[in-house]
C-alpha cells in the first residue's frame, strides 16, 4: 500500500501546487488588468480635461437660498457647463483688516477679488473678472441702482471694439450682464460701471472685461442679496491693492 500510495500522493501535491500557481497567475493577471484599466481611465480623464477643461463646479455646492424661481430656471442648464473656477476664486469668508464699514464693497483689481465687508474684521470674498488696464476704473462710488437679470445695451465703444452687436439683449443666462447688476454712481451720476454677473465664468480671475466687475451668477446673486442701496463701493486701481489691502487668510 505504501509503495502504491506515494505516486498518488505525489500527484495530489503536484496538482495542488499547480492549482495554486494557476490561481496566483490569475490573481496577478486580474491585478495587472485592474491597474492598467485604472491608468487608462486616468489618462483618458486627463486627456479629456486637457482638451475640454475640467467640469464646471460652482463656488457653492448647495442650493442657494437667495435664488428666485427665475434664477433656478435660468441656471438649471446654463450655456457654460464646462467652465471651471479655481478654488482660490470661489466664495469664502476671510479675515479683513481694512477700515471700510460693514456693508461696504471693496474691489481689488490687482488680485481680482471683490470683498463684501462684514462686522468683526471679516469679509466675504468673491473671485472676479476685472477690466483691462486701459479700461479699468478706480475710485469711490455708491450703489445707485440694482437690477435682477438686467438687459444689456452695448455702448458705441463696445460695438467698435467687439464688432457687430445687437442694440439690445434681453436678460438671461446668455446675457453678458448675468443674473444681477449693481450700478455704480458718483455725485448722483451713473459712472457707466457696474458689478454684475457673467456668462463666461471660466474667465474669473482674469482682466479681460470692458471695465466692469464681473462675478459668477451664483456669487452676484449672493452679493446682491446683501448690498443695500447707497452702499459705498471702493475700487482699487492697478498697483494700488498690494500696498493697501492685506493678504486675506481663509477661515
Amino acid at each position: 500500500m505504501r509503495d502504491s500510495g506515494e505516486p498518488f500522493a505525489f500527484l495530489v501535491r503536484r496538482q495542488t501546487r499547480l492549482s495554486r500557481g494557476v490561481k496566483g497567475i490569475l490573481m496577478t493577471g486580474i491585478t495587472v488588468t485592474t491597474l492598467l484599466t485604472s491608468v487608462a481611465t486616468a489618462s483618458a480623464q486627463n486627456i479629456f480635461e486637457a482638451m475640454f477643461g475640467r467640469p464646471w463646479s460652482p463656488p457653492v455646492t448647495v442650493p442657494d437660498a437667495n435664488f428666485t424661481a427665475r434664477d433656478r430656471q435660468q441656471l438649471a442648464n446654463p450655456p457654460y457647463q464646462q467652465a471651471w473656477i479655481p478654488p482660490a476664486y470661489r466664495r469664502q469668508i476671510v479675515q479683513y483688516q481694512r477700515k471700510e464699514a460693514p456693508g461696504s464693497i471693496l474691489v481689488d483689481t490687482d488680485r481680482r477679488y471683490v470683498y463684501y465687508v462684514l462686522p468683526k474684521g471679516k469679509a466675504i470674498r468673491y473671485g472676479a473678472i476685472v477690466g483691462e488696464d486701459a479700461q479699468a476704473w478706480s475710485g469711490v462710488a455708491t450703489v445707485g441702482r440694482k437690477a435682477e437679470w438686467p438687459g444689456w445695451t452695448p455702448t458705441e465703444s463696445e460695438k467698435r471694439r467687439l464688432g457687430p452687436l445687437p442694440n439690445y439683449v434681453e436678460g438671461g443666462a446668455r446675457n453678458p450682464m448675468g443674473a444681477r447688476g449693481l450700478y455704480l454712481y458718483s455725485g448722483g451720476q451713473d459712472t457707466l460701471y457696474r458689478i454684475h454677473g457673467t456668462n463666461q465664468p471660466g474667465w474669473i480671475g482674469h482682466a479681460i472685461s470692458s471695465g466692469c466687475i464681473r462675478l459668477t451668477n451664483e456669487d452676484v446673486i449672493d452679493l446682491y442679496s446683501r448690498v443695500e442701496m447707497g452702499a459705498v463701493v471702493v475700487v482699487l486701481g492697478p498697483k494700488q491693492g498690494a500696498s493697501r489691502i492685506p493678504l486675506a487668510g481663509a477661515l
